[in-house]
C-alpha cells in the first residue's frame, strides 16, 4: 500500500491479516510494488572469476575425488548473490567440469539441457546417444534434454570445460527427471562427428529418409572453435563493428534458424583493440568467457578486467560496456531463447 492508513483502519487490518494468515491467505495491496516492478531487480550479482585460480582449486578436487565417484566433478560457479542455490543467475547455472586422462564421466540422461564449452585440453570427448564429439579448446558442444551423454578422456592431458544448464529454471517449474545408464559409456552407435557431416552444411537429410537419424528438432550438438573462429574473423573483416556489440555471431540450431537450446541462447563477439561499446541493459542474465585478448567491463558501477580463460556473470538489465585492450574475443549464453519464447526479453542502449 501507498498511502497511510489511520490508526484504528491500520490495526483492524493487522487482526484480518492475522486470521488470513492460518488460512494461507495474503494481501496483495501489501507487497504488489515488489512483484510487479517497473524494471528488473535481479538478486544477482555481477562477479567475475579468476580462472587460473578455479583451475588450481578443481586440479585439487581431482587429486581427492575420481570421475566416477563424483558422477560429474565439477566446481560450481555460483553467485553470491543467490546463496545457496547453485545458480548463476536466477535462471542458470554454470561450473567448471574436470575429466582426467584415462577416466569416464558415466552416462546418464535428465531434463535439464546443457552446452559444454571447452576451457582447456584436447582429445577427450562427449558422447550424445552413442555418438563422439572430440574436443578442442573452445569448441561448444551440447547436450539436449534427455539424451543420453557421458564424457572420456582418453588423451594424455586433464580437460576442463565450462558446463552451462538451466537447472534453476527446470527446478522452477518442477519439471526435473533424470536416469542413469547401466554402463557408464552408451555404445557407439556412429563414427565420431557424423552429425557435423549430415547436418553441418546448411543441408539434412530428407525427412523420413533412414540417413535422417538425428532428433528432428535437434539436429546439431557440436560447434567447432575453428568454424565459428573463422565466421568470426570474416564478419570483421567485412564491415566495421556494431557500436553496442562490436561484431557478434549467434550459434544456430539448423533445424528452427532459433536459438541452440530452447532454454539457452549463445553467441560469440570480438571487439578490435581499443574498440569500446556503448552502454546496454538486457532482460536476460549472461555468462561471458574471455576466450582471447584483454580488456574491461563496466557493469553497473563496478569494473571488472578480462584476461584469457576469465569468467564474469552480467545479471539481467545491468548497464554493461566492454573495452577492448588488445583484439577482445567473448563467448556468452544466457537465457534469451527462453525469454523470447515468453515475450519477455527486452534491450536497451544508452544514447551518446
Amino acid at each position: 500500500m501507498t498511502a497511510p492508513l489511520p490508526n484504528d483502519a491500520r490495526a483492524q487490518l493487522d487482526r484480518l491479516y492475522e486470521e488470513m494468515r492460518p488460512k494461507s491467505l495474503y494481501p496483495l495491496w501489501e507487497v504488489l510494488s515488489a512483484l510487479v516492478t517497473p524494471t528488473p531487480r535481479s538478486p544477482a550479482q555481477a562477479w567475475k572469476w579468476d580462472y587460473a585460480s578455479a583451475r588450481d582449486h578443481l586440479l585439487r578436487a581431482g587429486d581427492l575425488i575420481s570421475a566416477e565417484q563424483a558422477e560429474r566433478r565439477v566446481l560450481i560457479l555460483e553467485n553470491p548473490g543467490l546463496p545457496g542455490s547453485s545458480g548463476i543467475t536466477p535462471s542458470l547455472y554454470a561450473g567448471l567440469q574436470l575429466i582426467l586422462p584415462g577416466e569416464v564421466a558415466p552416462c546418464h540422461r535428465h531434463s535439464q539441457s546443457a552446452l559444454r564449452f571447452v576451457m582447456e585440453g584436447d582429445g577427450a570427448y562427449t558422447a550424445v546417444d552413442g555418438e563422439k564429439a572430440v574436443m578442442r579448446p573452445f569448441d561448444l558442444v551440447l547436450t539436449p534434454n534427455w539424451q543420453w551423454h557421458d564424457h572420456g578422456n582418453h588423451s594424455g592431458q586433464p580437460m576442463i570445460w565450462l558446463d552451462g544448464l538451466d537447472i534453476p529454471t527446470v527446478r522452477h517449474f518442477d519439471a526435473s527427471f533424470a536416469e542413469r545408464l547401466e554402463a557408464a559409456e552408451h555404445p557407439e552407435t556412429v563414427a565420431p562427428g557424423d552429425s557435423t557431416r549430415r547436418y553441418g552444411r546448411n543441408l539434412r537429410p530428407l525427412r523420413g529418409s533412414t540417413a535422417d537419424r538425428r532428433p528432428a528438432a535437434q539436429p546439431l550438438f557440436h560447434y567447432p572453435y575453428a568454424e565459428w573462429s573463422a565466421a568470426l574473423a570474416d564478419l570483421a573483416a567485412a564491415e566495421a563493428p556494431d557500436p553496442v556489440l562490436g561484431h557478434a555471431l549467434e550459434f544456430l540450431n539448423p533445424a528452427t534458424g532459433g536459438p541452440v537450446m530452447p532454454t539457452i541462447a549463445a553467441h560469440v563477439r570480438l571487439l578490435p583493440a581499443g574498440f569500446e561499446t556503448r552502454p546496454r541493459r538486457s532482460s536476460d542474465g549472461t555468462i561471458y568467457v574471455v576466450v582471447e585478448g584483454r580488456g574491461e567491463a563496466k557493469v553497473g558501477d563496478e569494473v571488472f578486467t578480462l584476461a584469457e580463460r576469465d569468467l564474469l556473470v552480467v545479471p539481467s538489465w545491468r548497464e554493461v560496456t566492454i573495452r577492448a585492450d588488445s583484439r577482445l574475443v567473448l563467448f556468452g549464453y544466457s537465457d534469451r531463447a527462453a525469454q523470447e519464447k515468453l515475450g519477455l526479453y527486452r534491450e536497451a542502449v544508452t544514447n551518446a
